[in-house]
């Protein structure tokens, strides 16, 4: 299975960010082998108006399956409407999709009004009844946007995801689940998350400058970044990041 992710497109109707995302999708949408599914992780758009989410729904038209979930700049019932097709609501937006054999799990870990994220107990129980219902053999991804790792930056760690030892006994229950993936830092990164890989996307509007880059946290001349996720028949996560120029 190949899938491509990308995270924090910000939409917020200047040029600057339709041209950086339409790029983006641009790229994907002419690779040789088409990609099984796109992730989006959140902070699709940057005021959470409906215009925006009209708009990404522009963009993100693609021959293959995409698969977004909100971040902290979305609004839930702009989101669902004017992106899903759906009633406004205020719940969690929470979805599972089966894509070449394997279980994503889209979860909303947003607080609205806050930049920290939680997933909540509606959504960790959805989670757990979720895996639970999947046939035997049947292996999953559950993605999100806010890592629930510190990465030694003061402003994602500053918003990290609360309570993170909630979905950490959760996934022990459940070792189907192969990797966790998140966005929201603006930086691609590494590390692990209750015995699993865990892959921060990166951001398609601007780079996190790390504190031993200087002082300047924003890098916006970087070009739009992703990742592709390869998961094998043995269940390996490989991961390549990529920049789209």
């Amino acid at each position: 299975m190949l899938l491509a992710q990308i995270s924090d497109l910000h939409l917020d109707g200047s040029e600057r960010a339709t041209r950086r995302a339409a790029r983006t999708m641009e790229y994907l949408r002419a690779l040789p082998r088409p990609i099984d599914a796109l992730l989006v992780t959140g902070d699709i758009a940057d005021h959470g108006t409906e215009a925006e989410y009209e708009e990404a729904a522009g963009i993100l038209a693609a021959p293959f399956p995409v698969l977004p979930c909100p971040g902290n700049h979305d609004a839930r019932p702009a989101y669902r409407k004017a992106l899903l097709g759906e009633a406004p609501a205020e719940g969690p937006v929470n979805r599972v999709h089966r894509i070449a054999g394997t279980a994503i799990l889209m979860c909303d870990s947003t607080i609205p009004g806050r930049d920290e994220g939680r997933l909540d107990t509606e959504t960790l129980a959805w989670i757990d009844a979720t895996l639970t219902a999947l046939p035997d053999g049947v292996p999953a991804l559950i993605a999100f946007h806010q890592p629930p790792v510190e990465l030694h930056h003061p402003l994602p760690d500053a918003g990290r995801l609360e309570e993170p030892e909630r979905l950490a006994a959760l996934l022990a229950a459940h070792p189907r689940v192969v990797a966790v993936l998140t966005g929201h830092a603006h930086t691609a990164a590494a590390s692990t998350f209750a015995g699993r890989p865990l892959i921060v996307g990166p951001a398609v509007t601007w780079t996190l400058r790390m504190p031993w880059e200087g002082d300047r946290p924003a890098d916006r001349d970087q070009p739009p970044g992703l990742a592709f996720h390869i998961l094998g028949e043995d269940r390996r996560l490989t991961t390549h990041f990529r920049t789209v120029l």
